[in-house]
């Protein structure tokens, strides 16, 4: 089995183990600042760009993730909204997705999981992957045979199958990006794409 973090915009390593694997979520574990559980990567025309959901109370040691509340007090949905329309507005499958990701961008949500489980079914759905996510609200303690996701870093010998990307003129392909990264480029090949991916 493979245990998961919830995750902001989660990375294609991170969809690839999803639609691989057995996979639960764990939102009983503790949270983790500057993670994928509240910070995602995209690839913008500067090279790599972090992008953090802002969250409030995450100094507060042993904090379940389940617990941990959205800060709105900067205007990180609008930024973050500004620099995706950015980065991808000239990939061939922006204008297919944009409209249904953005409502993420103006709606508020209380809770970071609630809204990264939210976010991934989404891009569950429009990715075709017909994937049932298994969430659990208690610590999972791994077994030997489990490959425990949320201890990785973003670092890992995970290799995405290539495929071409926004600013490719500019940088040579980056693996580890999100996977919206993946799906404005190769749309409903996406998953396609995932299969072919290597650890």
């Amino acid at each position: 089995m493979t245990i998961l973090p919830v995750a902001y915009l989660p990375s294609t390593e991170y969809f690839a183990r999803l639609l691989r694997d057995e996979c639960v979520i764990d939102i009983g574990e503790h949270f983790i600042k500057r993670s994928q559980r509240n910070r995602a990567y995209i690839l913008t025309a500067n090279g790599v760009m972090p992008l953090t959901v802002n969250v409030r109370n995450a100094n507060r040691p042993r904090t379940p993730v389940r617990d941990v509340r959205i800060d709105y007090s900067k205007r990180w949905q609008h930024l973050h909204s500004m620099a995706i329309r950015s980065a991808y507005a000239a990939t061939p499958f922006y204008e297919h997705y944009a409209d249904a990701l953005m409502p993420f961008y103006e709606k508020r949500y209380e809770f970071l999981t609630d809204y990264n489980l939210e976010l991934l079914s989404l891009l569950l759905r429009l990715a075709h992957a017909d994937r049932d996510l298994k969430v659990s609200d208690t610590y999972i303690e791994a077994a030997a045979d489990d490959t425990d996701l949320r201890i990785k870093k973003r670092e890992s010998g995970f290799q995405s199958a290539p495929y071409f990307q926004s600013f490719s003129d500019r940088f040579d392909f980056v693996s580890g990006m999100s996977f919206i990264d993946l799906l404005f480029a190769e749309g409903p090949s996406a998953t396609d794409v995932l299969t072919r991916c290597r650890w």
